[in-house]
Formats: structure tokens, sequence, C-alpha cells
């Protein structure tokens, strides 16, 4: 029985080192974290500010929408609720149907009012969107 007991002792699994499985997670581990930053960068180029000063807005014949800090929205200069924009947005559609809207948007705005504006626009017709930023 002894010997049973001895042999039995004997033909028990051998230890897994796993450092060098713990080692190769670690490397995986920081190759993602260096590089996941570099996959999801989306650049938008800017005009320089310099010439941004010399080029002007165009007010006349256009369609300007400003968005306040407080969510005042108001559509060439006239204040609009959100909900009755859908209207004004057609029928600036229909008069010109080329017209390319430009947006005031306060940085202090919810960034949802800017997308609410965004799809009206798209339903009443509209593929261009001038979004104009104040120089901070």
């Amino acid at each position: 029985m002894r010997r049973r007991r001895a042999i039995a002792l004997e033909n028990s699994p051998p230890e897994i080192n796993l450092t060098p499985l713990i080692d190769v997670v670690f490397v995986i581990l920081i190759l993602f974290i260096v590089i996941a930053p570099l996959l999801d960068k989306e650049e938008i180029d800017l005009a320089p500010v310099s010439t941004l000063k010399s080029s002007s807005v165009q007010e006349s014949s256009s369609l300007t929408l400003h968005v306040y800090a407080d969510e005042r929205i108001t559509l060439n200069k006239q204040p609009v609720a959100l909900k009755e924009l859908s209207t004004y947005l057609e029928a600036a559609y229909k008069r010109n149907p080329e017209l390319t809207p430009q947006l005031f948007h306060d940085k202090n705005a919810r960034f949802g009012t800017y997308q609410e504006i965004k799809t009206k626009l798209e339903k009443a017709g509209f593929s261009k969107l001038d979004v104009i930023l104040a120089p901070s």
C-alpha cells in the first residue's frame, strides 16, 4: 500500500509556470494602451485665425441660426422655439434650396441642442451646414 501512495504522489501533475504568460499579457496590454489613442483620432482642419478675420460671414440672403448658453434659439435674429424651427426651415428650403445655413453655437450651450437643430435641418432638406465658432 505504501508503494501505491508514493507512486501516486510522484505522478501528480507538474506545476504550471504562469510568469511568461503574465509577461506576454502585460506587453499586449501596454501595446493597446499606447496604440489606442492613435486609432480613433478624428481631426478637423480649421483655417488659421488670420484668414478667418479676412473672410466675412455672409449675413445677406443666408439663414443664420444662433444658439445661446441659455438654450435660446434665433433664426435670422428672430427668436424661435425649437419645436417651431422645422416649419421655418422647410419654408426657407423651399424658397432657396441652394442656401447653406450658418449655425452660431455658444460653447456653453448643450450639445444636444446642436444635434436637434442639425436633425431638423437634414429633415428640411439641407445637405450643408456651416458651423461658425467664435475664437476663445
